[in-house]
């Protein structure tokens, strides 16, 4: 069965339009208090919700909407203030609470914002709990009598827990001394958080993307607009620099040239690594989006792989039923289910530095032995509902770019989960084949949308 609201990442869209909207979120944090009152084991007591969100000025709207929602099916709330989405992850598990609220649309601009749920165990709620939301969301919303409310309280230590916790993920008997790194937290959720990891772990940190003010998250800055973070690597003759996206899970780092690297070559970073120190266990999850070069240098290290669905949680599915811990997207979702139980940017970072440190190489030696395929992603915009995968149209100009590359490449079409776009991708050995195959495909979209 379909979901109404919920997509691959929680409900998320413009701010002031449904379902974005404060009556809508109170009736949600209310349906949502229902339900997970219905499911928690809390032996007799109140069951706990912890809420974070990002630098987005509507999460103050929000925040109050869902607090009073929750608040009235009985539910205690506890406010952690602007912190990481995988900072709320970390916190309900911490504190033992029965679910983690995020308010945050990610890398998406300030106008749109969201609302995901984690699980007591700090993972995406499951399909069926995200399905009885909405059952209940279709109910009146009638407030539990005043004996049978829910308290608020705030979480004054949210950030110096979650600093803490980043840090021990990183070995004990390394430290970051002697690196210069610039940090880039997009003016988002990590901007009170990113420097003092690293600096506390002894490296020479220069923030940037660290002025939030409700309306310039991921404006220019952060994992989806590296260009600042280039400029600052080599303005202040920096070693390495990190860029996470507005809420935090996403990464992508630059070398002292100014060169980025992207999710894949971040997460074989960390997998050969892991190998090679006997601490890969099992293989290696990445998407359809994952670089096919990416695959062939899995093959050649002996590292099992397999795609799953474009998504975190998708990935999260299939670490899980394969039994194995390490993961991501080339977009920079990394997961490490042996340091934390969701992607998370900083934390990524870190193992990332941990392979850097004990081979002694750069970003540029641990990552030479391997070729990344050129890869052309052009957004598309389509109307909801509109079906572009169906059309003959496309149908052909997707054969016509499989023949021209004569199995020494991919394309990939699939509708974005968040926003009405159509995502063309092709790669392949050629650049300039690449590029013309990508274009062609994306005009025939577009031609078909519009009519």
């Amino acid at each position: 069965m379909s979901k109404k609201y919920f997509g691959t990442d929680g409900i998320r869209g413009r701010v002031g339009e449904h379902p974005i909207t404060p009556q809508f979120v109170m009736h949600l944090g209310y349906a949502a208090g229902k339900v997970l009152a219905s499911v928690s084991d809390t032996r007799g007591e109140r069951t706990g919700v912890l809420i974070g969100k990002d630098t987005r000025i509507s999460g103050y709207m929000l925040e109050s909407a869902l607090e009073a929602g929750l608040i009235a099916a009985g539910i205690d709330v506890y406010l952690a203030g602007p912190v990481p989405t995988p900072a709320v992850a970390y916190l309900t598990r911490a504190l033992r609470l029965q679910a983690g609220i995020v308010i945050s649309a990610s890398h998406n601009p300030f106008e749109d914002n969201g609302i995901k749920f984690f699980s007591a165990h700090g993972t995406k709620l499951p399909d069926e709990t995200e399905r009885a939301i909405e059952v209940e969301l279709d109910k009146p919303m009638q407030t539990n009598p005043s004996d049978g409310l829910g308290k608020a309280k705030r979480i004054d230590d949210a950030v110096g827990r979650y600093i803490e916790f980043c840090k021990s993920t990183f070995p004990a008997e390394l430290d970051l001394r002697g690196l210069k790194i610039v940090v880039d937290s997009a003016h988002g959720a990590t901007y009170h958080i990113a420097r003092h990891v690293f600096h506390e772990l002894g490296a020479d940190v220069v923030a940037i993307g660290a002025q939030p003010d409700g309306r310039n998250i991921n404006d220019g800055y952060g994992a989806t607009a590296p260009d600042q973070l280039r400029k600052a690597v080599i303005e202040h003759k920096a070693d390495i620099g990190i860029a996470l996206d507005g809420d935090g899970d996403r990464l992508v780092m630059v070398d002292s040239a100014g060169k980025l690297y992207d999710g894949d070559q971040l997460l074989y970073v960390i997998a050969k690594h892991r190998q090679a120190q006997g601490l890969l266990h099992g293989g290696v999850a990445g998407t359809l989006m994952t670089n096919l070069a990416f695959e062939h240098a899995m093959q050649k290290l002996g590292i099992p792989f397999k795609r799953a669905r474009v998504g975190d949680r998708y990935v999260m599915e299939l670490l899980q039923q394969q039994g194995w811990q390490l993961g991501g997207e080339n977009s920079g979702h990394i997961i490490c289910l042996d340091k934390h139980s969701t992607g998370d940017g900083i934390i990524s970072a870190l193992q990332v530095l941990h392979a850097l440190r004990v081979n002694k190489q750069t970003l540029q030696e641990a990552t030479s032995d391997l070729h990344m395929y050129p890869q052309v992603l052009i957004n598309v915009k389509v109307n909801k509902g509109v079906d572009c995968l169906g059309h003959n149209q496309v149908k052909a100009a997707v054969a016509d770019a499989e023949q021209t590359l004569n199995g020494k490449g991919r394309v990939l079409l699939r509708p974005s989960g968040t926003e009405p776009l159509l995502r063309v991708m092709v790669e392949g050995e050629d650049q300039q084949l690449v590029e013309r195959s990508a274009q062609r495909i994306a005009e025939v979209v577009r031609k078909m949308a519009s009519n």
